[in-house]
Protein backbone atom coordinates (compact mmCIF):
# COMPACT_ATOMS: atom_id res chain seq x y z
CA UNK A 1 0.00 0.00 0.00
CA UNK A 2 2.71 2.62 0.12
CA UNK A 3 0.96 4.76 -2.37
CA UNK A 4 -0.71 1.68 -3.60
CA UNK A 5 -2.52 0.13 -0.68
CA UNK A 6 -3.92 0.99 2.80
CA UNK A 7 -1.79 4.05 2.44
CA UNK A 8 -1.38 7.78 2.60
CA UNK A 9 -4.83 9.30 2.64
CA UNK A 10 -7.59 10.66 4.79
CA UNK A 11 -9.79 7.84 3.57
CA UNK A 12 -10.36 6.20 6.92
CA UNK A 13 -12.54 3.15 7.40
CA UNK A 14 -15.98 3.57 8.92
CA UNK A 15 -15.91 4.43 12.60
CA UNK A 16 -17.66 1.20 13.54
CA UNK A 17 -15.65 -0.83 11.01
CA UNK A 18 -18.88 -1.97 9.38
CA UNK A 19 -18.83 -2.01 5.59
CA UNK A 20 -22.16 -2.09 3.81
CA UNK A 21 -23.19 -2.38 0.14
CA UNK A 22 -26.39 -1.45 -1.61
CA UNK A 23 -27.57 -4.87 -2.81
CA UNK A 24 -25.90 -8.25 -2.69
CA UNK A 25 -26.30 -8.82 -6.43
CA UNK A 26 -25.00 -5.42 -7.50
CA UNK A 27 -21.80 -5.33 -9.56
CA UNK A 28 -19.16 -2.76 -8.80
CA UNK A 29 -18.85 -1.93 -12.48
CA UNK A 30 -22.46 -0.74 -12.31
CA UNK A 31 -21.67 1.57 -9.41
CA UNK A 32 -23.03 2.16 -5.93
CA UNK A 33 -24.82 5.50 -5.48
CA UNK A 34 -25.30 7.91 -2.63
CA UNK A 35 -26.99 11.12 -3.77
CA UNK A 36 -24.82 12.66 -6.49
CA UNK A 37 -21.89 10.41 -5.51
CA UNK A 38 -21.11 7.08 -7.12
CA UNK A 39 -18.34 4.58 -6.43
CA UNK A 40 -17.29 2.24 -9.24
CA UNK A 41 -14.29 1.00 -11.16
CA UNK A 42 -12.68 3.16 -13.82
CA UNK A 43 -14.00 2.24 -17.27
CA UNK A 44 -11.40 3.86 -19.53
CA UNK A 45 -7.84 5.15 -19.76
CA UNK A 46 -9.30 8.64 -19.57
CA UNK A 47 -10.89 7.94 -16.19
CA UNK A 48 -7.61 6.48 -14.90
CA UNK A 49 -5.94 9.71 -16.01
CA UNK A 50 -8.47 11.67 -13.94
CA UNK A 51 -7.62 9.53 -10.90
CA UNK A 52 -3.92 10.21 -11.50
CA UNK A 53 -4.68 13.94 -11.58
CA UNK A 54 -6.42 13.71 -8.20
CA UNK A 55 -3.49 11.74 -6.79
CA UNK A 56 -1.09 14.40 -7.98
CA UNK A 57 -3.08 17.20 -6.35
CA UNK A 58 -3.29 15.39 -3.03
CA UNK A 59 0.16 13.80 -2.83
CA UNK A 60 2.34 16.43 -4.48
CA UNK A 61 0.51 19.73 -4.17
CA UNK A 62 -1.22 19.24 -0.82
CA UNK A 63 1.15 16.84 0.95
CA UNK A 64 4.34 18.25 -0.68
CA UNK A 65 5.75 14.98 -1.96
CA UNK A 66 8.56 15.30 -4.50
CA UNK A 67 7.42 14.49 -8.07
CA UNK A 68 9.61 13.32 -10.92
CA UNK A 69 10.13 15.91 -13.68
CA UNK A 70 7.71 13.99 -15.93
CA UNK A 71 5.06 13.87 -13.21
CA UNK A 72 5.46 17.58 -12.60
CA UNK A 73 5.18 18.37 -16.30
CA UNK A 74 2.03 16.26 -16.69
CA UNK A 75 0.47 17.07 -13.33
CA UNK A 76 -0.17 13.36 -12.82
CA UNK A 77 0.95 10.69 -10.33
CA UNK A 78 1.67 7.49 -12.26
CA UNK A 79 3.81 4.36 -12.42
CA UNK A 80 3.96 0.97 -14.14
CA UNK A 81 1.22 -0.50 -11.96
CA UNK A 82 -1.50 1.84 -13.20
CA UNK A 83 -1.82 -0.05 -16.47
CA UNK A 84 -2.51 -3.42 -14.81
CA UNK A 85 -4.50 -2.36 -11.72
CA UNK A 86 -8.18 -1.77 -11.16
CA UNK A 87 -8.94 1.81 -10.13
CA UNK A 88 -11.79 2.43 -7.72
CA UNK A 89 -13.30 5.88 -8.20
CA UNK A 90 -15.64 8.07 -6.21
CA UNK A 91 -17.43 10.27 -8.73
CA UNK A 92 -19.54 13.36 -8.03
CA UNK A 93 -22.00 13.65 -10.91
CA UNK A 94 -22.83 17.22 -9.93
CA UNK A 95 -19.35 18.27 -11.14
CA UNK A 96 -20.01 17.56 -14.80
CA UNK A 97 -18.14 15.07 -16.97
CA UNK A 98 -14.40 15.53 -16.71
CA UNK A 99 -11.38 15.32 -14.39
CA UNK A 100 -13.09 17.27 -11.59
CA UNK A 101 -15.79 14.65 -11.19
CA UNK A 102 -13.32 12.15 -9.66
CA UNK A 103 -13.14 13.06 -5.98
CA UNK A 104 -11.72 9.86 -4.51
CA UNK A 105 -9.69 6.87 -5.63
CA UNK A 106 -8.06 3.63 -4.50
CA UNK A 107 -5.76 1.45 -6.59
CA UNK A 108 -6.47 -2.28 -6.41
CA UNK A 109 -3.84 -4.85 -7.47
CA UNK A 110 -4.59 -8.58 -7.45
CA UNK A 111 -1.99 -11.30 -7.89
CA UNK A 112 -2.48 -11.73 -11.67
CA UNK A 113 -1.97 -7.98 -12.15
CA UNK A 114 1.18 -7.95 -10.00
CA UNK A 115 2.57 -10.87 -12.02
CA UNK A 116 2.40 -8.73 -15.16
CA UNK A 117 4.79 -6.22 -13.57
CA UNK A 118 6.83 -8.91 -11.83
CA UNK A 119 6.07 -7.97 -8.22
CA UNK A 120 3.70 -6.16 -5.91
CA UNK A 121 4.35 -2.48 -5.26
CA UNK A 122 4.91 -3.06 -1.53
CA UNK A 123 7.90 -5.30 -2.27
CA UNK A 124 10.00 -2.14 -2.73
CA UNK A 125 9.79 -1.68 1.04
CA UNK A 126 8.87 -5.06 2.54
CA UNK A 127 9.53 -8.76 2.18
CA UNK A 128 5.94 -9.77 1.43
CA UNK A 129 6.63 -13.35 0.39
CA UNK A 130 4.23 -14.79 2.98
CA UNK A 131 1.47 -12.45 1.82
CA UNK A 132 2.01 -12.88 -1.92
CA UNK A 133 1.86 -16.69 -1.58
CA UNK A 134 -1.14 -16.72 0.76
CA UNK A 135 -3.75 -19.31 -0.32
CA UNK A 136 -6.61 -17.80 -2.26
CA UNK A 137 -6.84 -14.39 -3.90
CA UNK A 138 -4.88 -11.51 -2.40
CA UNK A 139 -5.32 -7.79 -2.94
CA UNK A 140 -2.82 -4.97 -2.56
CA UNK A 141 -4.45 -1.64 -1.76
CA UNK A 142 -2.75 1.64 -2.47
CA UNK A 143 -2.65 5.14 -3.89
CA UNK A 144 -5.70 6.06 -1.84
CA UNK A 145 -6.74 9.69 -1.67
CA UNK A 146 -9.83 11.85 -1.42
CA UNK A 147 -10.34 15.46 -2.49
CA UNK A 148 -10.10 17.83 0.48
CA UNK A 149 -13.71 18.91 0.06
CA UNK A 150 -15.02 15.35 0.28
CA UNK A 151 -13.35 13.98 3.41
CA UNK A 152 -16.66 13.34 5.11
CA UNK A 153 -18.09 10.24 6.69
CA UNK A 154 -20.47 9.70 3.78
CA UNK A 155 -17.75 9.81 1.15
CA UNK A 156 -15.52 7.54 3.19
CA UNK A 157 -18.33 5.04 3.74
CA UNK A 158 -19.00 4.98 0.00
CA UNK A 159 -15.34 4.35 -0.83
CA UNK A 160 -15.19 1.49 1.65
CA UNK A 161 -18.43 0.06 0.34
CA UNK A 162 -16.71 -0.14 -3.03
CA UNK A 163 -13.75 -2.00 -1.52
CA UNK A 164 -16.10 -4.41 0.26
CA UNK A 165 -17.96 -5.07 -3.00
CA UNK A 166 -14.66 -5.73 -4.80
CA UNK A 167 -13.51 -8.09 -2.04
CA UNK A 168 -16.80 -9.97 -2.21
CA UNK A 169 -16.93 -10.24 -6.00
CA UNK A 170 -13.34 -11.46 -6.36
CA UNK A 171 -13.36 -13.68 -3.26
CA UNK A 172 -10.37 -11.85 -1.79
CA UNK A 173 -8.89 -13.72 1.20
CA UNK A 174 -6.25 -11.20 2.24
CA UNK A 175 -5.64 -7.48 1.75
CA UNK A 176 -2.35 -5.73 2.37
CA UNK A 177 -0.41 -2.59 1.60
CA UNK A 178 1.53 0.23 3.18
CA UNK A 179 0.02 2.98 5.31
CA UNK A 180 1.85 6.11 6.34
CA UNK A 181 2.46 8.28 9.36
CA UNK A 182 3.51 11.88 8.59
CA UNK A 183 7.16 12.73 9.18
CA UNK A 184 10.49 10.94 8.88
CA UNK A 185 11.72 10.97 12.49
CA UNK A 186 10.75 7.64 14.09
CA UNK A 187 11.76 8.86 17.54
CA UNK A 188 9.16 11.62 17.29
CA UNK A 189 6.47 8.96 16.78
CA UNK A 190 7.93 6.41 19.20
CA UNK A 191 4.67 5.89 21.11
CA UNK A 192 2.33 5.15 18.18
CA UNK A 193 4.95 2.96 16.46
CA UNK A 194 5.58 1.04 19.67
CA UNK A 195 1.84 0.71 20.27
CA UNK A 196 1.47 -0.90 16.84
CA UNK A 197 4.34 -3.28 17.59
CA UNK A 198 3.13 -4.39 21.01
CA UNK A 199 -0.60 -4.54 20.29
CA UNK A 200 -1.05 -5.27 16.57
CA UNK A 201 2.00 -7.15 15.29
CA UNK A 202 0.97 -9.71 12.67
CA UNK A 203 1.26 -13.40 13.50
CA UNK A 204 4.34 -15.04 12.02
CA UNK A 205 2.53 -16.58 9.05
CA UNK A 206 1.17 -13.15 7.99
CA UNK A 207 4.12 -11.01 8.98
CA UNK A 208 5.76 -8.92 6.29
CA UNK A 209 9.18 -7.57 7.32
CA UNK A 210 10.81 -4.34 6.18
CA UNK A 211 13.75 -4.96 3.87
CA UNK A 212 17.01 -5.10 5.85
CA UNK A 213 18.47 -1.98 4.27
CA UNK A 214 15.28 -0.01 5.05
CA UNK A 215 14.29 -1.57 8.38
CA UNK A 216 13.43 0.87 11.19
CA UNK A 217 12.44 -0.73 14.50
CA UNK A 218 8.87 -0.24 15.70
CA UNK A 219 9.79 -1.34 19.23
CA UNK A 220 10.93 2.02 20.57
CA UNK A 221 9.19 2.05 23.96
CA UNK A 222 8.44 -0.59 26.58
CA UNK A 223 4.83 -1.75 26.48
CA UNK A 224 4.15 -0.62 30.05
CA UNK A 225 5.15 2.95 29.20
CA UNK A 226 2.63 3.30 26.37
CA UNK A 227 -0.71 5.05 26.79
CA UNK A 228 -2.85 3.13 24.23
CA UNK A 229 -5.55 5.78 24.06
CA UNK A 230 -3.05 8.54 23.37
CA UNK A 231 -1.16 6.42 20.85
CA UNK A 232 -4.37 5.64 18.95
CA UNK A 233 -5.31 9.32 18.83
CA UNK A 234 -1.96 10.09 17.18
CA UNK A 235 -2.35 7.47 14.46
CA UNK A 236 -3.69 8.64 11.08
CA UNK A 237 -7.36 7.82 10.35
CA UNK A 238 -6.48 5.29 7.66
CA UNK A 239 -4.36 3.17 9.99
CA UNK A 240 -7.00 3.32 12.72
CA UNK A 241 -9.56 2.21 10.16
CA UNK A 242 -7.57 -0.87 9.25
CA UNK A 243 -7.07 -1.71 12.92
CA UNK A 244 -10.85 -1.55 13.42
CA UNK A 245 -11.17 -4.11 10.65
CA UNK A 246 -8.86 -6.43 12.60
CA UNK A 247 -5.74 -5.43 10.70
CA UNK A 248 -2.20 -6.42 11.68
CA UNK A 249 1.13 -4.62 11.28
CA UNK A 250 4.27 -6.03 9.69
CA UNK A 251 7.61 -5.91 11.49
CA UNK A 252 9.59 -2.74 10.94
CA UNK A 253 8.82 0.69 9.53
CA UNK A 254 10.28 2.28 6.39
CA UNK A 255 11.21 5.95 5.95
CA UNK A 256 10.00 7.42 2.66
CA UNK A 257 11.82 10.69 2.12
CA UNK A 258 10.09 11.39 -1.20
CA UNK A 259 6.72 11.52 0.54
CA UNK A 260 8.02 12.74 3.93
CA UNK A 261 6.39 9.78 5.67
CA UNK A 262 7.10 6.73 7.80
CA UNK A 263 5.42 3.66 6.35
CA UNK A 264 4.08 0.54 8.02
CA UNK A 265 2.77 -2.59 6.33
CA UNK A 266 -0.89 -3.39 6.98
CA UNK A 267 -2.43 -6.86 6.62
CA UNK A 268 -6.18 -7.53 6.82
CA UNK A 269 -7.84 -10.95 6.57
CA UNK A 270 -11.10 -10.34 4.81
CA UNK A 271 -13.18 -12.90 6.69
CA UNK A 272 -13.95 -10.15 9.20
CA UNK A 273 -15.24 -7.91 6.41
CA UNK A 274 -17.33 -10.61 4.78
CA UNK A 275 -18.75 -11.71 8.14
CA UNK A 276 -19.99 -8.16 8.76
CA UNK A 277 -21.20 -7.98 5.16
CA UNK A 278 -23.37 -11.10 5.46
CA UNK A 279 -24.67 -10.13 8.90
CA UNK A 280 -25.76 -6.82 7.40
CA UNK A 281 -27.79 -8.52 4.67
CA UNK A 282 -29.23 -11.12 7.01
CA UNK A 283 -30.44 -8.25 9.18
CA UNK A 284 -31.90 -6.38 6.18
CA UNK A 285 -33.64 -9.55 5.02
CA UNK A 286 -35.23 -10.13 8.41
CA UNK A 287 -36.30 -6.47 8.60
CA UNK A 288 -37.93 -6.63 5.16
CA UNK A 289 -39.85 -9.76 6.10
CA UNK A 290 -41.18 -8.27 9.32
CA UNK A 291 -41.57 -4.67 8.21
Amino acid sequence: MTRTSPERSDASAPEDATIEKATAGEKLTDGIRLGTLEVRLARSAEEIDWAQALRYRVFYEEMAAIPSPEMQARGRDFDDYDGVADHLLVIDHSRGNGPDMVVGTYRLIRRPAAEKVGRFYSSDEYDIGRLASYPGEVLELGRSCVDAGYRTRGSMQLLWQGIAAYVFQHDIALMFGCASLPGTDPDAMAEPLSYLYHHHLAPADLRATALPERFVSLDRMAKEHIDPRRALNILPPLIKGYLRLGGFIGDGAVIDHQFNTTDVCIVVKTDLITDKYFKHYERRSRDSQTG
